[in-house]
Parts: structure tokens; sequence; C-alpha cells
């Protein structure tokens, strides 16, 4: 596929969670992931670090095992992420209808992460869980932006994504699995990717930004 030549606000605002419109009937090309990745390392990282590392998965049976490890988290994570706060102010109709509509998304990724044609495993150099709080959001911070890049560079390129963590509760198995050195390498999230159903993402649908900024005080 052609790139779609968005402009740069337009892959802001419309790189979207992909979760049912993934194309799992097509391959991705791996210079497209080349691509992608290329862009993904020129983004900031702490320090010059670029402690970055980046395993992408296009194996079937590899791919089938890590979604294995996937689905045995999802009632391991439930309880951790319901204690996450919700947006004071915000309409709590909304917010329960947001939740019913992801809910129901991440449903069909738990029942068809096996069939898509790739994943990408940003890691990290360094295991820095338990570090002080600096030096964890200063490692963590560098890959994410890194993998918002690639995100980013793969909406133009008509690949859909989506950020995933759950794996993680079974970091060490997947680690084995793909000859990561657990010890060395910390594994940050587990992206399936995939040719998106149609190109035509929309801005999302978010809070007035009064509610979620604050200006000099809080």
């Amino acid at each position: 596929m052609a790139n779609l030549h968005l402009s740069a606000d337009e892959v802001l605002t419309t790189t979207r969670a992909v979760r049912r419109r993934l194309d799992t009937s097509r391959p991705v090309a791996p210079e497209l992931i080349n691509e992608c990745l290329d862009i993904a390392v020129q983004a900031p990282t702490g320090s010059n670090r670029q402690n970055w590392r980046f395993m992408v998965v296009t194996e079937p049976d590899l791919i089938a095992a890590l979604a294995e490890l996937y689905r045995r988290a999802r009632d391991v994570v439930g309880d951790h992420l319901s204690v996450l706060p919700r947006l004071d102010g915000a309409d709590p109709s909304r917010l329960e209808a947001d939740d019913e509509k992801m809910h129901a998304s991440a449903g069909h990724l738990f029942d068809h992460i096996h069939e898509v044609p790739g994943m990408l495993i940003p890691c990290l150099m360094g295991r820095v869980w338990g570090h002080h709080p600096v030096t964890v959001a200063s490692h963590v911070g560098s890959v994410i932006q890194a993998v918002w890049s690639f995100m980013l560079a793969a909406r133009e390129r008509g690949i859909g994504t989506v950020w995933t963590t759950i794996h993680l509760c079974y970091e060490e198995e997947a680690a084995e699995l793909l000859g990561i050195p657990y010890d060395e390498v910390m594994q940050v999230a587990l992206i399936p990717f995939a040719h998106t159903i149609g190109t035509d993402f929309r801005p999302a649908r978010r809070e007035p930004l009064e509610l979620v900024t604050r200006w000099n005080h809080w």
C-alpha cells in the first residue's frame, strides 16, 4: 500500500488503537516495518542513550505462543486496571458507554490476536522497575516516544497498531520464548500490527481541555 499522504496533524489526531480493524488476512512487508523503525529511532531519547531494542515477531508459531500468554494474562490484570482514577467532571454515562465499547474492542483482540501477521515488542536495555522514579521515567519515557513514532509512521502507511502491556504478567516466559535475556533486557509492551480494514480513521471523542488542563496552579 502506498503512503496515505496525511498531514502531520491528521496523523497525530487519527492514529487510533486498532483492534477490530486489523486485517489478519494480509501480510505486512518487512520493508514497511523497517521504514517505521527507521523513523522510530529518530525519537528523542534521554541523555541520547538510544537504549531501546525492538523485537519484531512474524513467525506464526511464536505469535500463537505470545497470544496464549496474552490471553492467560487477562484475568490477572483486571483487578489492577480497575484501580486507575477516572476523570473528574466527565459525563459518567458517556464514560460508561466508552468503557462498554472499549471492552468489546478488547475482547475482539483477545479472540483474534493469534491471527495478526506481526507483533512489535519494544524493549529497554536494563531493568529499571524499582529504581528511582526519575530513572524509570527517563528510560521508559524514551522507549515510549520511539514506539509512538513507530505507530504514527505505521498509520501513514495504512498499518494499524495497538499498545498493549498485559503479556508482561508473563514477561519472563515471553523472554524465554523469544531468546531475550530477561535479566538484562526489559520488555515494555506488545504491539500487534496489521494493515487496516479501510483507512478512514477519525479523531476520537475526548473531554474538553478545561477538564484536563491546569495553568500555573492545580
